[in-house]
């Protein structure tokens, strides 16, 4: 089984989210929505539900009337696909390489890939500056700018609140934190600010790592964390690494795992 992660710009209306979510049907697993960001994660499963959700995002969203505080390529701005028990990570890639010649093909979408190739910030960074298109169009579609499609392994997306709005703090904290296993950014949400991650090896840097590292920076620059929120699912094995003591204070819970949610997916005909 295969896990996709979708990344689309939309975090407001939610007469769209609902029906981006509706268009994956029973293979939707989770759906995190975010106003300020101006975002949606769908978490799905298979192949048939992120090309659904893809030609439903591009039907409903221009990127021309995007503003929200997390960097994007597009209105399908990220589609990785993980491979779970019984998938291989050639299988992950072989279905990355399947959506973006087919996003590219029939939607007209460019497409850049990642994994072994390069890095998801590398895309960011280089896109249509020195890095052409692995498929599609050399420039970005009208309304729906383009899409990074990666094979890559579980990671756990993870937001760190700061007690008192302070962009500048958020930003250098962001940069001492990272590291091979630890991406972060220095974002403005709203009136607040945050230290937005992803834990690209969590069983090396798990929240509780990463909360830790992120509360003693911040408490060198005179600040503070003010709570923790989880984007989407996280492995059960990244639970079952962390002190049961601490999951409430990390936003996490047994029924926030990637597994649970795939045990109680409905199976058979809807």
């Amino acid at each position: 089984m295969l896990e996709c992660v979708v990344n689309v710009s939309e975090g407001r209306d939610a007469g769209r989210l609902r029906a981006l979510a509706e268009s994956a049907g029973p293979d939707l697993l989770d759906r995190h929505a975010d106003p300020d960001h101006h975002r949606a994660v769908l978490t799905l499963v298979g192949e048939a539900a992120p090309r659904a959700l893809a030609a439903r995002a591009i039907e409903l969203l221009d990127l021309r009337d995007h503003t929200g505080a997390h960097p994007r390529l597009g209105v399908v701005d990220v589609v990785p696909f993980v491979a779970l028990d019984g998938s291989t990570a050639d299988d992950a890639v072989e279905a990355r390489d399947a959506f973006a010649t087919w996003l590219s093909g029939e939607l007209g979408v460019p497409c850049f890939l990642y994994g072994a190739e390069r890095s998801l910030p590398e895309v960011r960074r280089q896109a249509f500056h020195g890095l052409p298109p692995d498929r599609g169009p050399s420039e970005p579609h009208p309304t729906a700018g383009a899409t990074a499609v990666g094979a890559r392994a579980p990671l756990v997306a993870f937001n760190l609140w700061m007690s008192s709005p302070d962009l500048a703090v958020a930003r250098a904290v962001a940069a001492a934190a990272r590291g091979p296993a630890l991406r972060a950014l220095g974002l403005q949400v709203g009136d607040a600010t945050q230290v937005s991650m992803n834990l690209v090896d969590p069983l090396r840097v798990g929240p509780a790592d990463a909360y830790d590292v992120v509360g003693d920076l911040l408490r060198a620059a005179g600040a503070s964390i003010a709570r923790a929120e989880l984007v989407g699912l996280v492995p059960e094995a990244v639970l079952q690494r962390t002190p049961r003591s601490a999951w409430e204070r990390l936003d996490l819970a047994p029924d926030r795992t990637i597994e649970a949610r795939v045990a109680r997916r409905p199976v058979g005909p809807a």
